[in-house]
Formats: C-alpha cells, structure tokens, sequence
C-alpha cells in the first residue's frame, strides 16, 4: 500500500498580497490558521489558486517553508511543485523535501505540452527527485495537455506517484482510471461540483477551491460521504453549487479573492495578468455569500 497523502478536503490556498503586489505573511499566517481550526485536512500551497504562476522563485520556497512552519504538523501540507521545464519541477519537488512538506503537488506541463509518453518520463524524473509522495494534476483547460487513463496506469507503477488530482470534467475517464489503477493511485476531485460524484467512484476526497471560504461545509461533505451518510452528503454537495458556480464565474483565483476580501480577510488582488472581475460578477459572488451567512 503506497503512503496516502491525506483524505477528505484539502485547501488549494491563495497567496494574499498587500496593496504593493507583495506576499502578505500575516495574512498568510491569519488563512492557515482559519484553515486549520475550520477542519480543512491538508494545505496545499503554491498551486494554481496560490499563484504559483507569477511568485518568484524565492516566494514560491519562502511560501512552502512558512506554510509548513506554520502548520506545525497539525494537517499535511502538500507544496505544488509544478513546472513545464522537468529540471526546474525536479529542484521544486527537492526543496519541498527540505521544507518538511508532506507530500508535492504536479500540473502536467503547460505550453509546451507534452506527448503522453513525455508526460510519463516527465512525472517519473520528478517522483525519482525525491522520496516524497506526489500527486499528479491533470487540468486540461488550463494546460492543454490531458493525461488518459492507460498514462495513469503507468505513471502508478512509480512507489512515489499516489494520487491524481482530476479536473479534466470527465467522470467516465475516472471510472477507466480507477478501473486501471486500482489501488494504486488514489483520486481528489479537483472541481468542486464533482466531489460525491468522483467519491462514489472510489475518490478520497477533493483539492478544493470552495475550502478557501467554507472549510468546514467542504470538509463535511467528505466525511458524510465516508460516514455512509451519501444523501446528506449529496445534499450538502447540491448546497454548494450556486456558490461554486460563483467561485468560478472568472478565472481562478480571482472570485475567490474577492470573496475573501468581502469577507473582511482583506487578501488583496490577483497579479497581472489577472485583473479585476466585473461588477456583475462581483455581485453575484456577494449574492451567494450571503446566502450562506458569510457577510451581511
């Protein structure tokens, strides 16, 4: 049995930054915390809701150090060690290892792309970097490269390679792969209207943007879903949807910054590229959290 990494809802954490575009450390610190007391079951720091696309290299390891200092061991922390240039994916997954985080986190590489046989060389020069359990993360939208069940089924033959985070829509490809992989590779939902739907398939839990905001509601779905409770776990999944609906009606992670910003968590904007969403966007995402008691 390979090392699981965690189960249930982990918290794809943004970077907040201050009014100047630089990382917010004590806001940093204040989101962790909020995190870990809500219930979340693991941080993961520095993937695509984190920015990781714009921070320096040195905030990318200054993020990872800090999240798992902060943490305490208290949670896991998975660092995303992400990159289309294997090398550069292979130094983040070492200084990972040296930051004490708990597992990595890899997006199938981006622009240049890669052919599935590349992808399968590229995920195994990672995993032979360190002894760190990595999940794999397959988001096609964003990427252009997806990974097909039969390159999962080889990539889960590596001790190292233990999960996949899944966001390419397809449930039917997370059937074939659970029907490949087995137990061999563990799946998180990464869509967050798929979390029951990719548990009944044999999911462990979800890599969440919603967790930002509701730690405890997404974590709840989860352990419902494990508890045997499938209808209330259904049913608070079917809760969620305006409001996931709302997280995503721009690019992430802009609406969900401007949540936690109407939240009072005061986490600033995203760095350009990304730039303000519209105010019919802003007050739609303000609709739904008001409905869920999240401001007046």
């Amino acid at each position: 049995m390979k090392k699981r990494i965690f189960t249930g809802a982990g918290v794809a954490l943004v970077t907040p930054m201050n009014a100047d575009g630089s990382v917010n450390w004590d806001r940093l610190a204040e989101l962790i915390e909020f995190q870990v007391n809500g219930g979340t079951d693991c941080i993961v720091i520095c993937g695509t809701t984190g920015e990781s696309a714009t921070l320096t290299d040195d905030e990318h390891l200054k993020c990872i150090y800090f999240a798992v200092e902060k943490v305490g061991g208290r949670i896991p922390v998975v660092a995303g060690a992400s990159s289309n240039d294997t090398a550069y994916a292979m130094m983040l997954a070492r200084e990972s290892k040296q930051a004490g985080a708990d597992g990595i986190l890899c997006v199938t590489p981006y622009y240049n792309k890669a052919s599935q046989r590349g992808l399968i060389k590229h995920y195994n020069m990672i995993a032979d970097a360190t002894d760190l359990p990595m999940i794999l993360y397959n988001v096609p939208s964003r990427t252009g490269c997806n990974i097909l069940p039969e390159t999962y089924y080889e990539l889960s033959k590596h001790p190292n390679i233990v999960a996949t985070k899944e966001a390419n829509g397809s449930i039917n490809s997370v059937a074939r792969t659970r029907a490949l992989c087995g137990d061999a590779l563990d799946v998180y939902s990464g869509d967050d209207d798929q979390i029951v739907p990719i548990l009944s398939l044999g999911g462990i839990g979800v890599i969440s943007v919603l967790s930002n905001i509701l730690p405890k509601e997404t974590h709840d779905i989860c352990q419902l879903y494990f508890d045997g409770k499938v209808k209330e776990s259904s049913d608070l999944q079917i809760s969620m949807i305006g409001m996931v609906d709302a997280l995503f009606c721009d690019v992430n992670p802009i609406p969900v910054k401007a949540a936690l910003n109407m939240m009072g968590w005061d986490v600033g904007n995203c760095r350009m590229p990304l730039c303000e969403t519209t105010p019919e966007n802003l007050a739609r995402i303000e609709k739904q959290l008001k409905l869920h008691g999240l401001v007046k």
